[in-house]
């Protein structure tokens, strides 16, 4: 029995086609060179036919002219720099009220007391101190900073904490 090579019987050797002639584009070739050819026809017709300009006249001699024909120049007064120096302004402020409300800032509530202890570290590691209260009736456990005398203080803290990756923190009036 003879052996039968199957694989090498797919590969049978054909020529590649050969590749398509590629002609010049001559039409395109007659346009363009014929529209080139007619544009500089073009140019050299009119060259020559501009209005002549009167060379004679120069520039410095129109000068006086237009010199002539402006205003004079008006003189300007600022008022306000010879009366600003002696003008005074008095106002009446009243003093505010210190208010009495106090703020602090909720980081977070936990149902394990493990979790509100890890963020009162992560707080610790601020500068803050953080207190861990349980709240009543229920097993959760609050992270709290505070109290603030003003609100403007306890956004202070709340941007340190947001620039170190602890977000979510919360300012409400002092209510414990």
């Amino acid at each position: 029995m003879a052996h039968k090579d199957y694989v090498a019987r797919g590969r049978a050797k054909k020529a590649a086609p050969p590749p398509p002639k590629v002609s010049l584009p001559w039409i395109r070739i007659v346009i363009t060179l014929s529209l080139v050819a007619a544009f500089a026809y073009f140019l050299w017709s009119i060259k020559g036919t501009s209005p002549q300009v009167n060379d004679e006249l120069s520039v410095s001699e129109l000068k006086p002219a237009a010199v002539d024909a402006l205003p004079d120049m008006p003189k300007e007064e600022w008022e306000f720099i010879k009366s600003l120096p002696e003008y005074t302004v008095e106002v009446d402020v009243e003093e505010q009220a210190k208010s009495t409300v106090r703020y602090l800032m909720q980081c977070g509530s936990f149902k394990l007391g493990s979790q509100a202890e890890q963020l009162k570290a992560n707080i610790a590691f601020q500068g803050l101190e953080a207190q861990v209260r349980k709240s009543e009736g229920s097993s959760w456990y609050r992270v709290i900073l505070g109290p603030y005398e003003s609100k403007r203080n306890a956004e202070a803290d709340r941007h340190q904490l947001q620039k170190s990756k602890i977000n979510g923190c919360q300012i409400w009036n002092w209510n414990l």
